[in-house]
């Protein structure tokens, strides 16, 4: 009994062993946490794990079952969202091709409908292109600036497959005419004027006919894809004072400087505006320019100092001609006073004292003309030294740039000439101006040696 009651209790615990160690596998949590202390909590610990594992069990194929029935019922709808999608499919490829038919039923009728109007639509489709492209750069655009919107929505009209309406041709003659009108009309109108700052604002501007629009202080305006600006640089004042005029007139008719090329600044308008002012040709000179006309200016100074010194002078010397006593302030009083001083000499010494004395006022008198005559003469070769190196400088940008355009040649060969120019204008007058000085020098001098001639022929006399 002993030994079988041993072997039985062998066998029970080799039970509770792999028991244990089944449930240390299922739930190895909870055996970390819990620890058998007797046979008995170790069975009770067995049981417990066993309900548990099969509770969890049921519970995943429970979720497992209801998943599987989401799934089918996704699927059944897939296949009904495609079948659905098919009959819409062959629905609209029905309809495709009854709307094709459709379509070219409507081509046919529309081709009978046209018949021999085709030629006048294309001809309507030319003109109204033609009036666009018109009206685009012409003055009346702003006065009637929604035309070209018409005109562009009936070419896209045309381009297709619709037909203009009665009203729409009407149009088009309508603005045809009203263009050929207002062409003729001078018109005041209040629109919107760029400044030459770049500012935009209200302004009471005339229209004359398609050629021309002033401000109303005459002011005239340059035209471009559709808004007015004021020229940056206006015409003569004579033009401008015309067109203000013209602005400020209600009625009759009075001068005015018309541009017949255009009011996008037309090459009449161009070459009024692009003329150079006689300032601007004079900086066209350049560096030799500024000399010529610093050279020049000296001269002309110093001829005029001279000539009112010498005037003065002259003055002084026609008083002493007609004055018995003499006077050492001007030239002849000084030669009359060696006469004076020495009454008694020789012919001979006083001819030579007389003409030491003339000789002592010939070098005031004709101070500075020999400047005046040296920048007469070195002024035009200033002008030509100008004009080489221009000429040099052009043939440089030739060589570099080439001569595809004759306006940028003939600019740099114009600027090089600017020099000449400067020279003959500044040699000229220059000239002239010695000339004067000189005759009026020479005419003072001659006074004193006839002065002088006289004084020695009576005291010649007088010795006799």
């Amino acid at each position: 009994m002993k030994i079988l009651s041993f072997k039985s209790g062998a066998m029970i615990g080799s039970l509770l062993l792999s028991a244990v160690l089944s449930l240390s596998i299922v739930a190895p949590v909870n055996a970390q946490q819990e620890s058998a202390k007797t046979l008995d909590e170790l069975l009770s610990m067995v049981r417990k794990g066993k309900i548990k594992e099969s509770r969890d069990e049921r519970q995943r194929i429970a979720r497992f079952m209801a998943e599987k029935k989401e799934q089918a019922a996704a699927v059944a709808k897939a296949k009904q969202t495609r079948t659905q999608e098919e009959q819409r499919s062959a629905r609209l490829e029905k309809a495709f091709e009854e709307n094709k038919e459709t379509i070219a039923q409507k081509r046919e009728a529309l081709k009978q409908a046209k018949g021999e109007l085709t030629e006048l639509f294309g001809h309507i489709n030319s003109t109204a292109g033609d009036m666009r492209e018109n009206f685009t750069t012409s003055l009346t655009s702003v006065q009637y600036p929604d035309r070209e919107q018409f005109l562009t929505d009936l070419i896209e009209k045309l381009k297709g497959d619709a037909l203009p309406t009665i009203s729409e041709i009407e149009q088009v003659w309508f603005e045809l005419q009203r263009e050929m009108i207002a062409s003729g009309k001078i018109v005041a109108l209040n629109t919107k004027v760029s400044t030459a700052g770049g500012e935009e604002q209200q302004a009471d501007v005339v229209r004359i006919g398609t050629y021309n629009i002033i401000t109303q202080d005459g002011q005239y305006l340059r035209y471009s894809d559709g808004s007015l600006s004021i020229l940056a640089r206006q015409p003569a004042s004579n033009y401008t004072s015309w067109a203000g005029d013209l602005a400020a007139l209600d009625s009759g008719s009075t001068r005015f400087g018309v541009d017949p090329t255009g009011p996008t600044g037309g090459s009449l308008l161009s070459a009024f505006i692009n003329t150079p002012t006689l300032v601007e040709r004079w900086h066209q000179g350049r560096q030799v320019g500024y000399v010529i006309t610093a050279v020049g200016v000296v001269g002309i100074l110093i001829a005029l100092i001279r000539f009112v010194v010498l005037q003065l002078v002259g003055m002084k010397v026609s008083s002493q001609l007609k004055s018995t006593t003499v006077n050492s302030d001007n030239p002849l009083g000084r030669v009359l006073a060696v006469h004076e001083e020495n009454p008694n000499m020789d012919t001979e010494t006083l001819e030579l004292k007389l003409n030491e004395a003339v000789l002592k006022e010939i070098p005031k008198l004709e101070s500075s003309l020999t400047l005046i005559k040296i920048i007469a003469a070195v002024a035009p070769l200033l002008g030509l030294l100008g004009t080489v190196t221009g000429m040099i400088i052009t043939f440089q940008s030739i060589t570099i740039f080439g001569a595809g355009d004759p306006k940028t040649m003939a600019g740099g060969i114009s600027s090089a000439l600017v020099t000449t120019v400067l020279g003959l204008i500044v040699a000229i007058p220059t000239l002239l101006a010695h000339t004067i000085v000189n005759g009026r020098a020479k005419g003072i001098i001659h006074v004193l040696e006839e002065q002088a001639a006289g004084i020695i022929a009576r005291n010649a006399e007088g010795k006799k």
